[in-house]
């Protein structure tokens, strides 16, 4: 019975759409051809796109590797993790076996009613511990910043590295899952300091915080936007410092919002260049020794 269940989770989890996965991930392509969507390797480093999806057929090939497959084999070898750990991660992300979802107009304030915070505690799972070494965040950084929440989605139980807000509700993220709790704001961090740097997401805040305390910083006040949606609302605490210094991702969504910003008042600054060809902070601190690419952003 239990062999039977797992055949049956394999055959779901490799009919989940590759296209809506490598985005729940952050990847999007660079160049689509019919049903063939290019994108830069999310498993390397490169300047051309050669990792290909066939959305038909709903498999992959790196060409550079010379390595392709189904969905199982790319997460196994992304996450470097087991086909079974794999299969019980998955399972606790229901929206992954509905990509339509991810077309939806706000999903993740849909998805923040349907969380509840059941449990938060210090951040110790082995899993999440991993998760942050990926993503070279030092444990000490995150253990200071964040917790490790357990939280019910659709009457199932999970867990997940957390970032509290100001009013309350929590980013959450794991190898395989980025939402959120309601209610959703931005995270201000306030030490009377007369400059402020700010970021989308605390992953590019955890970084910046891990580079500056290597060089010994001195830290400033710290905002979170969490959503680019809240750069209006978080305006009153940003324009309150003589010195506003945006980290905002490199896509266009981002410098839309730092052009922007920069139109409003000369005390935006945008410090985007130190990581110019890098999707974002944290994707320039993680690829940090790597031969530098032409161009990484998506």
């Amino acid at each position: 019975m239990v062999f039977r269940k797992q055949m049956a989770s394999c055959e779901e989890a490799k009919n989940i759409d590759m296209v809506s996965y490598l985005s729940s991930l952050g990847y999007e392509p660079a160049k689509v051809q019919n049903i063939d969507y290019w994108y830069l390797s999310p498993l390397r480093n490169e300047k051309t796109p050669s990792f290909k999806v066939n959305r038909k057929l709903n498999r992959w090939y790196d060409h550079g590797l010379g390595k392709g497959g189904n969905l199982i084999d790319f997460a196994i070898l992304y996450n470097n993790c087991t086909v079974g750990e794999f299969l019980r991660a998955v399972h606790a992300v229901p929206s992954l076996h509905q990509p339509d979802l991810l077309n939806k107009t706000s999903p993740q304030l849909e998805t923040a009613e349907q969380i509840k915070i059941l449990d938060i505690r210090p951040l110790s799972s082995f899993a999440l511990c991993r998760y942050l070494r990926q993503r070279r965040i030092p444990f000490e950084i995150a253990g200071s910043f964040c917790r490790e929440v357990t939280y019910e989605l659709n009457q199932r139980r999970y867990f997940a590295i957390g970032f509290k807000n100001d009013v309350g509700g929590y980013e959450l993220r794991n190898a395989f899952f980025k939402g959120s709790s309601a209610p959703k704001s931005f995270t201000s961090i306030a030490v009377g300091a007369n400059e402020v740097a700010v970021f989308e997401g605390f992953f590019d805040f955890l970084s910046f915080m891990a580079i500056a305390t290597n060089q010994q910083l001195l830290p400033g006040d710290f905002l979170v936007l969490n959503s680019l949606s809240f750069f209006e609302k978080a305006r009153s605490f940003m324009e309150k410092h003589d010195c506003i210094n945006l980290f905002l991702d490199q896509d266009k969504t981002g410098q839309n919002c730092t052009r922007y910003a920069l139109s409003l008042s000369e005390k935006y600054r945008d410090k985007s260049s130190l990581y110019k060809y890098y999707k974002d902070f944290n994707d320039w601190m993680v690829n940090i020794g790597k031969s530098s690419p032409d161009y990484r952003r998506q």
